[in-house]
């Protein structure tokens, strides 16, 4: 007992020293570390953030065990890695100094959710794939999630407006300049059409598969994103999370799937139905096949 009051008696007399400026300055530092997890997160920064986290811990091990060749070594890589990682990191820093800059107090610390548009934009898409699934009109739309692609939207043309089946209609009819390209919807709006995506790395994927539904499964295992395609060929309906691909999709399946996916928090009390679910087994896209 009287060890727990001398440790409560401490700690008083620490707080006793944290003064008014002390607290502003661990706010700032929180608000900054924060922010640029936030980034990495949201930016294809985040494999290149694990390898620097790697060194760091391998350095701590070469002075825990005092590895004077292996530390010396990585003391050097990290002493110019710095330049190399403002470099690499130059776009993104870019970025959030731009978004500092024109953002108010409000909106950095806030995150205005916009599940109608979401919700519009949902309905829009499965309005237009149905349609497009019985013309045989092959489309790829790509909904963001955390991780954003401004780098495939500088590939094609950026756009910025609501999600419409008659416009999705357009863009995607075969004589259109942008139909063979992907639509990126954000927070449900649309931010670029005829956009490049990468391809899958996935040498198991099944031959039959098209450009534009290997684009769809690229673009699922490099982000969180939700890909929703049409074949050319047959018309069928795909989407594709996290490299795997469910195909042959019902309009109303579509709809469900885009829900759970993009508005989970609406499917309290609903039966759950995500795609990791329909997934039996890790096949994926290495089941029935269809060309483009």
């Amino acid at each position: 007992m009287e060890q727990l009051l001398m440790l409560f008696e401490n700690a008083l007399s620490y707080l006793r020293l944290v003064h008014i400026a002390d607290i502003i300055d661990m706010g700032i530092m929180a608000f900054i570390i924060y922010k640029v997890i936030v980034l990495v997160r949201r930016t294809s920064s985040g494999q290149v953030a694990k390898g620097v986290l790697l060194i760091l811990v391998a350095l701590l091990v070469a002075q825990i065990f005092n590895f004077k060749t292996i530390n010396f070594f990585l003391s050097r890589v990290l002493e110019y890695g710095v330049l190399a990682l403002v470099v690499l990191f130059q776009p993104e820093i870019r970025k959030m100094l731009e978004q500092v800059g024109s953002s108010s107090l409000g909106d950095m610390f806030s995150h205005p959710e916009v599940p109608d548009e979401i919700e519009h934009a949902i309905q829009q898409t499965v309005e237009a794939y149905a349609s497009l699934s019985k013309s045989k009109t092959g489309a790829l739309m790509v909904f963001e999630r955390k991780n954003l692609f401004d780098d495939a939207i500088k590939t094609g043309t950026a756009l910025d407006c609501s999600v419409n089946s008659e416009l999705l209609k357009n863009i995607f009819w075969n004589k259109a300049p942008l139909h063979d390209g992907a639509v990126i919807v954000r927070k449900g709006r649309i931010v670029g059409a005829g956009c490049v995506l990468p391809l899958s790395g996935n040498v198991n994927l099944s031959r039959d598969l098209g450009m534009r539904h290997r684009a769809g499964i690229g673009a699922s295992e490099h982000s969180d994103a939700v890909v929703a395609i049409v074949s050319e060929e047959t018309g069928s309906i795909s989407v594709a999370v996290g490299g795997m691909l469910k195909r042959h999709l019902a309009p109303e399946t579509l709809n469900r799937v885009l829900h759970n996916e993009l508005l989970p928090q609406k499917s309290v009390g609903d039966q759950k139905f995500n795609l990791f679910n329909l997934l039996k087994s890790k096949k994926g896209a290495n089941d029935d096949g269809e060309h483009e």
